[in-house]
């Protein structure tokens, strides 16, 4: 008996499926060595365990994940600590899912952006007003994308939480009426408003929320599956605890208040993973868009990407922080990278073809507020790792 034209269509979704799953299977992450088979120096990097160890003995973060790679190979990977202290003690494992905060924005946002740019559906110079009609309005007509991924558009740091007590829909309106709080253009502003704004821009233009559009152009063809803003059960299960949120503790679930908020989907935080996705994402960096025979970026967009705005003297890409002086002793090799909230870190060197990752829970079991003493850990550990490259 011929089948049900239903049966052959379920048929046909299903061997999709699994071929698309089988596909993004197929993407390595990154093989393992010893450091000395890539010219580094096993015994320095181990002096990564005194600086994790003193940041811990001072409660910078109840745990973290470090993970260093170079000429295209992880030499080390290693838990410290713990990923939940409270109400009861959890060991940190190399495989943990982090709340990566305002890493979302170059790893998610930015991306998108770029991908939505290579098809032609958008200019760095287009004025947001073009695309969220909404936007142009209070001086804020003339600000354009360019502006928005190297933080100058002029827009406040973070609005009012209130600004989102009434839902999605009237936040969004909320953050469309805001103004400049300096000229667009004038000085370099760190904003999770501008990003939050792109986000919204890449759904406006695809038409897929930033969740399904990274997912689909940017995680899934890298073979970073353990990449999302939604973890899902299993996923969970290995996600570092953050802070209380009522009467539940925050696993899997976003901390950023904004975010959570805006539903769970926001450019500016979000996101989910770990630390052996994010070094596929920063290989792929290195790689000058391409990763394992995967090509996600044409190297002139990881150029455009990567090229210093000299933003009011501030240096900045599309997306990520650049640093003049991450190089002890070398001024001239530039170093990209961005932190997050939660104490997550990405940083990666084109020259030395080195890259880092550094992820822990410092808002664990309670948010101890300024970033600094986690900005100087992270600093420490990575100057570990450019020493051990250059011995």
């Amino acid at each position: 008996m011929p089948k049900h034209p239903h049966t052959r269509c379920l048929c046909l979704t299903a061997l999709v499926v699994l071929l698309a799953s089988t596909a993004v299977a197929a993407v390595p992450k990154l093989p393992h060595a010893a450091p000395e088979d890539v010219g580094m120096d096993a015994h320095h990097l181990n002096h990564i365990d005194q600086v994790v160890a003193e940041g811990l003995r001072t409660k910078r973060m109840p745990g973290c994940v470090v993970a260093v790679g170079h000429h295209g190979k992880i030499v080390f990977l290693k838990a410290y600590g713990d990923k939940q202290v409270e109400p009861t003690r959890v060991p940190m494992t190399t495989d943990t899912v982090f709340d990566m905060a305002s890493l979302t924005k170059p790893l998610a946002t930015a991306t998108s952006i770029m991908q939505l740019l290579e098809r032609g559906k958008l200019k760095l110079d287009d004025p947001v007003a073009n695309i969220i009609e909404e936007f142009g309005q209070n001086g804020k007509q003339e600000i354009t994308v360019f502006q928005l991924l190297t933080q100058q558009g002029g827009l406040v740091a973070d609005n009012p939480i209130a600004d989102y007590r009434d839902g999605p829909q009237r936040a969004w309106e909320r953050i469309f009426a805001l103004e400049p709080v300096v000229e667009p253009g004038s000085k370099f502003l760190y904003t999770d408003v501008g990003y939050a704004v792109l986000g919204e821009m890449v759904r406006r233009v695809s038409g897929d929320d930033l969740d399904a559009f990274s997912r689909a152009r940017v995680f899934g063809p890298l073979g970073m599956d353990e990449t999302t803003y939604f973890p899902g059960e299993v996923l969970r299960r290995r996600a570092a605890v953050t802070e209380k949120r009522g009467d539940h503790w925050m696993q899997g679930e976003v901390h950023d208040p904004r975010a959570f908020r805006l539903r769970g989907i926001a450019g500016h935080a979000g996101l989910f993973s770990t630390a052996e996705d994010l070094a596929v994402f920063a290989q792929m960096m290195l790689g000058r868009g391409r990763y394992a025979g995967v090509r996600l970026l044409r190297e002139e967009a990881v150029a455009a990407m990567l090229r210093p705005n000299d933003v009011a003297g501030r240096l900045w890409g599309l997306g990520w922080g650049v640093r003049t002086n991450a190089v002890p002793g070398r001024p001239d090799l530039p170093v990209f990278g961005h932190l997050g909230y939660t104490g997550t870190s990405v940083r990666f060197s084109p020259e030395l073809d080195l890259l880092f990752v550094f992820l822990s829970n410092r808002v664990h079991p309670k948010d101890p507020g300024s970033l600094d003493a986690i900005a100087s850990a992270v600093r420490r550990v990575w100057d570990v790792a450019v020493e051990a490259v250059a011995r």
